[in-house]
Parts: C-alpha cells; structure tokens; sequence
C-alpha cells in the first residue's frame, strides 16, 4: 500500500501487518482474489471519533487489475459493509484523484471542507507519513492537497444526484484541483502576501477547499 502511494506521489497511513491482519479477523476488511486465489485488491474499514466516523482506509489494486472496474467493486463492496456495521456513522474519505472523487460520488459521498471531518486526533497522526504533512499542518489542517468528501446517512442526497452532479462538474472539478495545487504551491511574494484572486472563484474555492 505504502509503494503504490509513493508512486502516486501522495501518501497513505502507515498500518504495521499485524494492525491489517487483525482488521480481516474482525471482518472489518474486503478482500478481492481470481477465482485462481491470484490476490487482486484490498481495503479495509476504520473508526474514529467512538465510532462517530468511519474511513475506508488501505485501498490497493495489484496493477495488473488496474483500469478494469476492481477499485469501483471494492469501494462498493467496503462501503455496504461500512453501513451494516455502522449504519450510523459518517463516513468520509481524502482523496487527490479525481478518479476516487467521481467512485465517491458514485456511493453518495458529497466534497466538504475539512472542518466536517472527524477531528479524532489519531486520524489526523496517521498523516504524518504522507508527503503532504508539512502543507497539512501549515493550513492548520483545513486544507491539504487532498480533497475531503463525506456521506452522512442522516443527511445526504441520493447517489444518483451526487453523480449526476460530479458528471456535469467534472471538468471543473479537474481545473479547481489543478488550481489547488498551484495554490498550495505558490509561494508568498517578497511583501509576504500573495496574489489577489477574484471573488467569484475564491467563493467557490472556500466551498470546496477552504480557500
């Protein structure tokens, strides 16, 4: 999980062996194997806040089953599980791809600002191994690389409006993650203030982003 993130360029919460293997003792996890026995994906489910939140944590495809649908089974497939354990609790996720965003949307996840996300201080240590720690913690963790989105069970749409809203915004959603990095990216001017942006796409930017 740690080398496919790498290789994303993003980070994941360092988990030891022991830690996933009890999550599929609790059968707190998906596991997706060929009908061979030939190992294929994984995730896994975590709770925080007492149980108030939960994340599917760990998402990994062996490349050579990338591009054909297992990631969407798996999300799919965690998800359910998520509900019938906790079918109560919010469950959200970060995400820098927006090929997660458009799955999530898919599920009913909504893109909130971080400030809706648990605030159980041991989610926000698990990030300390992601290569974006540092801009994390810079924000005062209100705004990473990283986009967050929720589904709350007792307030949400139906996923048929959270797709259909991610399938006409999608490109914009693609410009406004672009914008994002180059905004996180973007150095202070030698006033110490930076560049002044319109009103209209900060408005839109803060929603999303917390800008």
């Amino acid at each position: 999980m740690e080398s496919s993130a790498k290789a994303r360029g993003t980070g994941i919460a360092r988990r030891s062996p022991e830690y996933v293997a009890e999550k599929m003792k609790q059968g707190k996890s998906v596991i997706a194997v060929t009908d061979t026995g030939e190992w294929v994906g994984f995730c896994y489910i975590e709770t925080w806040g007492h149980g108030e939140y939960v994340a599917n944590s760990g998402l990994i495809v062996a490349p050579a089953f990338r591009k054909s649908g297992v990631a969407k089974a798996i999300k799919q497939k965690i998800f359910n599980l998520s509900r019938e354990k906790y079918p109560d609790a919010k469950i959200f996720g970060l995400t820098t791809g927006l090929a997660v965003m458009k799955i999530n949307s898919e599920l009913g996840y909504e893109p909130v600002t971080y400030s809706e996300l648990t605030q159980d201080e041991e989610f926000w240590k698990g990030c300390r191994s992601c290569v974006n720690y540092e801009t994390l913690m810079s924000k005062n963790r209100q705004n990473c690389f990283c986009t967050a989105m929720l589904y709350d069970p007792k307030d949400h749409y139906k996923p048929e409006e959270t797709k259909k809203f991610f399938e006409n915004n999608k490109n914009g959603l693609e410009r406004l993650l672009r914008f994002k990095q180059w905004k996180l990216f973007k150095k202070k001017d030698s006033n110490g203030t930076s560049d002044n942006n319109p009103s209209r796409v900060k408005s839109i930017l803060f929603h999303l982003f917390n800008f």
